[in-house]
């Protein structure tokens, strides 16, 4: 099995979109030997971080919704309501406006309390959900790629977003280049006559690139060589986001051996137990 990208742009607007015409872009690219990628397997542990990242994910997305209406409507509420949640913090705010009886709903106070109390109540709801989900997914990262999360910079959320870019067959990332493109962190030549640069990939997974930089960022404030690298290079007059492009390029090499073993381990444990022992 083979993984086919999409046609070229150019070609495409040339002969435009169907079915047909995209069954047959995707067997000339498999005939001309321009496809060669293995797709990305699902049906391991991997696949199962991905699945709760993105409930995860939404959940979030959700609260936060909750919480911005609930600034909202404090805003724009009846004065003797937003006189007294206006001062609170979110700790204090969020219960006491899930504990509001909203009484006449046809006054702007009693209609206004029936939307807090609401909102909060969902907003509750929405963070225990995610507190469910980061606990299993915690589990389960830390089962699936116990080395990775202890290196340094690099916590659930980090290991969670490279296992589901390499997904449940990491081989088929034959070298740490390909790995590294595949997280955006590849370099792209962008030289013009005698100035020789690189520019940053806007390509690739673009959470795998978050999760990267969150490392770099991380690193460049308690290790001191990553921040000895950032002095040196900016003094050779490099930019901060391109000596940022580096450090994700070195750790994107440091992350993929730590990935590879997890592929290796994963073998070893699929091997039959007789084949194991004549190994051994």
């Amino acid at each position: 099995m083979l993984e086919v990208n999409r046609p070229n742009r150019q070609a495409r607007r040339r002969r435009g979109k169907s079915d047909p015409a995209d069954a047959e872009a995707a067997a000339r690219a498999v005939l001309a030997q321009e496809a060669t990628g293995t797709p990305k397997a699902s049906n391991g542990t991997v696949e199962a971080v991905r699945l709760l990242r993105l409930a995860r994910r939404s959940a979030m997305k959700a609260r936060t919704q909750a919480a911005n209406q609930i600034h909202s409507v404090i805003d724009t509420a009846p004065e003797e309501l937003r006189a007294q949640l206006l001062v609170l913090p979110m700790s204090v705010r969020i219960p006491r406006c899930s504990r509001f009886r909203p009484g006449d709903v046809a006054s702007p106070v009693g209609a206004a309390k029936l939307a807090l109390a609401s909102l909060a109540r969902r907003w509750c709801a929405l963070d225990a959900e995610i507190e469910t989900l980061s606990g299993e997914l915690g589990r389960l990262v830390a089962t699936a790629a116990p080395t990775l999360v202890a290196v340094k910079g690099v916590g659930t959320e980090v290991a969670g977003a490279l296992l589901t870019a390499a997904g449940d067959n990491p081989e088929r990332l034959a070298t740490e280049a390909s790995f590294a493109a595949l997280c955006g962190a590849s370099p792209i030549d962008a030289s013009s006559g005698r100035n020789k640069r690189h520019r940053l990939n806007r390509g690739g997974d673009r959470q795998a690139n978050c999760a990267l930089f969150t490392v770099v960022l991380n690193r460049l404030t308690w290790d001191e060589r990553t921040r000895a690298y950032m002095a040196r290079r900016t003094a050779e007059g490099k930019s901060k986001r391109e000596v940022i492009r580096c450090l994700k390029r070195y750790v994107a090499r440091e992350l993929y051996r730590e990935i590879r073993k997890i592929s290796v381990q994963i073998q070893a444990e699929s091997l039959p137990a007789e084949v194991s022992q004549d190994a051994a």
